[in-house]
């Protein structure tokens, strides 16, 4: 029992986390909308059964300070209290407060002595404002006053198996009063029918008490629809609020043959993340093996082997549905990190003292998890980076002919099988002059360095490049454009900035679906393979002898229709001799990663291939311009390229006296 008690609790921590999530999003919309009941139900609901589910584990901290939070929000769903700035502050507080016990809780840990106190008291002092006098009160008993009453509490079967435990209840009852408990064992079966996850009690508690029949009630919200429940007062019998809990029809006897309730459909379940990462991994090996299979047949003839070239047919097919089946699985809206901006918006702009406003779009487009959880930290310091340097402070922008409010739209979309993510502010733009003032400075560009407007703008992205003369708490934080491009293309990605002085900058990230597969392009050099993402690819071709330009240091570079793109040959970067030395000779793949383009040279292209991706890092030092490997269907190792990777090592290559002895 122990570990299904525990998986229990992760259960409930997990759903925390999620209403957690969903009341700072309705908080924020409740600032916005101005108290709009809708919103203050859906917020009240997420602290009332993160309550409930406190009891029941026995998290005292959590339910008390839930307890005080629940009915300041009581309070603003009947009118009492007005949702000011002050109240939506001190309710955004108390989420975080309420998120780090859940977390302490999960980690078994202990919260500091008088944790969340400060923000208890705030909440207490706010529900004792005084009431609009138009406001009718509900009567209840007055303290002191004891009411008694009578409690019919039947579980229903199934009711330990869903994680609830009845003795937790009783225990909550008789910290509420003076409290004489019955038993009714009449439906304990006979031993060979008894199930030890059911349950067969029955109670009839009277209690006596100063609090409220609500108080009573809220001990069994947990177990609400999975028990037989009435409450009597001495006075007049009551049932308890028209929910199932309250209507459900009595259970029939086990011994009597009758059936347990219907558990109600649902079209959802939780998994753990590890149980879809191994999945994948065998969906992973199968396409591995479906390839080989359709290498070592596709030199048969199809007439005298039929029925095996049309088996080999259909497998690919299955498979590649299976594939496409699992990984839907790993897809998530990024509204999972999204949601988490406008509470960062609201917190830097009240710090800095300006005025901001986030437009969100697209937060139900999906992307692998994986994606999903490496994004967060780029996208929160470009977000800060927009308020803390692109938008001005309110006096600035009207005095610019500006609305005093700025504007930060963020939006995702899919676009040629990748996710898209921009973000756009209204502000002042980059200063080219002070950004290349500084980058001269920090000797990032020569002091005499001739650089066109759209160059200048990606210099943000330099390594240890910053315009901010003292580190802050808001953005920098010794973290600079540099780390957020880096982090970007760790995952395959590319970021880049449009820049218009004096009306905003223009941020746009550009992502893969998912790091499990890929559609690459397979290239030979000598007797090595390796695979180019498909999606950095923009043409292949074979130059002409007067196409290609050998410059400075040993590069070359290659004429595309009037444009000089750089030329890399990938036999010194990985120390391959005997390979085309001559790009004209060769084939160029000209590739892109941002709005920087390199042409490959290398000797073939094998041909294009849907190809599962395993990391190196797992088993191996990480190698500089490959993210990956793969297994071809001849069962050799493929590396896959790394364009950004490949573009840092320009300056790290083999000579080519050291290849020739090689």
């Amino acid at each position: 029992m122990h570990d299904e008690l525990q998986q229990f609790k992760a259960t409930y921590i997990n759903e925390c986390l999620e209403l957690l999530a969903s009341m700072e999003e309705s908080l924020m919309q409740l600032d916005e909308n101005n108290a709009s009941s809708e919103e203050l139900n859906a917020i009240f609901r997420c602290a009332h059964s993160i309550k409930g589910g406190a009891g029941a584990f026995g998290f005292t901290s959590i339910a008390s300070f839930t307890h005080i939070l629940e009915a300041l929000l009581d309070q603003l769903r009947e009118g009492k209290i007005a949702a000011s700035r002050l109240v939506i502050d001190t309710l955004l507080k108390s989420k975080d407060i309420v998120l780090t016990m859940v977390m302490t809780a999960r980690d078994d840990g202990e919260l500091a002595a008088g944790y969340g106190d400060d923000i208890a008291a705030q909440l207490a002092e706010i529900c004792n404002m005084p009431q609009p006098a138009s406001k009718a009160e509900t009567a209840k008993p007055a303290s002191g006053t004891n009411t008694g009453y009578t409690i019919h509490f039947v579980p229903h079967p199934a009711m330990i198996a869903h994680g609830s435990d009845p003795l937790l209840l009783l225990r909550e009852l008789r910290r509420l009063g003076m409290c004489t408990i019955s038993t009714d064992a009449m439906r304990i079966p006979l031993l060979d029918s008894f199930n030890y996850e059911h349950s067969y009690l029955g109670w009839d508690i009277t209690i006596i008490t100063d609090k409220p029949k609500s108080a009573l009630e809220e001990v069994f919200e947990f177990v609400d629809g999975e028990c037989e429940l009435t409450i009597t007062s001495d006075a007049v019998e009551e049932t308890a609020e028209p929910t199932p809990a309250a209507i459900i029809e009595p259970i029939a006897p086990t011994q009597q043959g009758g059936k347990e309730p219907a558990i109600q459909a649902t079209n959802s379940i939780r998994v753990d993340i590890d149980k879809v990462d191994r999945l994948i991994n065998m969906v992973g090996e199968i396409v591995i093996i479906q390839a080989m299979l359709s290498m070592q047949t596709r030199d048969l003839a199809a007439q005298e082997h039929i029925e095996l070239v049309g088996g080999i047919t259909e497998l690919n097919t299955h498979t590649r549905e299976l594939q496409a089946a699992v990984m839907a699985i790993r897809m998530q809206p990024v509204k999972s990190i999204f949601s988490r901006m406008p509470r960062l918006v609201r917190d830097l702009s009240s710090q800095l003292g300006k005025n901001i406003r986030l437009e969100m779009e697209g937060e139900n487009t999906e992307v692998d998890k994986t994606i999903i959880e490496q994004l967060s930290d780029p996208l929160t310091h470009m977000i800060r980076n927009s308020i803390d340097h692109g938008l001005e402070m309110p006096d600035q922008r009207v005095a610019n002919g500006k609305l005093a409010q700025g504007t930060i739209h963020l939006a995702a979309s899919h676009r040629g099988g990748r996710i898209v993510i921009e973000i756009t502010d209204d502000g002042a733009g980059i200063n080219r002059e002070r950004v290349l003032a500084k980058a001269k400075e920090k000797g990032l560009v020569a002091q005499d360095a001739q650089m066109t407007p759209e160059e200048i703008d990606q210099l943000i992205f330099a390594p240890g490049f910053s315009t901010a003369e003292t580190v802050t708490s808001i953005s920098g934080r010794g973290v600079g454009m540099d780390v957020v491009k880096r982090n970007i293309e760790g995952i395959g990605g590319t970021v880049t900035v449009t820049n218009t002085p004096g009306k905003g900058a223009h941020f746009t990230t550009s992502l893969p679906l998912t790091l499990a597969i890929l559609d690459g392009m397979i290239v030979r050099v000598n007797t090595e393979c390796y695979i180019i993402p498909i999606a950095n690819i923009i043409e292949t071709l074979r130059p002409k002898p007067e196409e290609v330009r050998d410059i400075a240091d040993g590069q070359s570079v290659i004429n595309v229709r009037g444009n000089f793109v750089p030329v890399l040959y990938l036999h010194p970067l990985f120390s391959i001799p005997g390979a085309v030395r001559d790009a004209s000779k060769a084939l160029v793949v000209l590739v892109e990663n941002g709005h920087e383009q390199i042409g490959l040279v290398v000797d073939e292209l094998v041909g294009q291939q849907q190809v599962v991706i395993k990391t190196l890092e797992d088993n191996a030092d990480p190698v500089a311009g490959v993210s990956g490997a793969t297994i071809l269907g001849d069962g050799k190792v493929s590396l896959i390229l790394d364009i950004a990777g490949l573009r840092r090592m320009k300056h790290k290559l083999v000579p080519e006296t050291e290849l020739q002895a090689a």
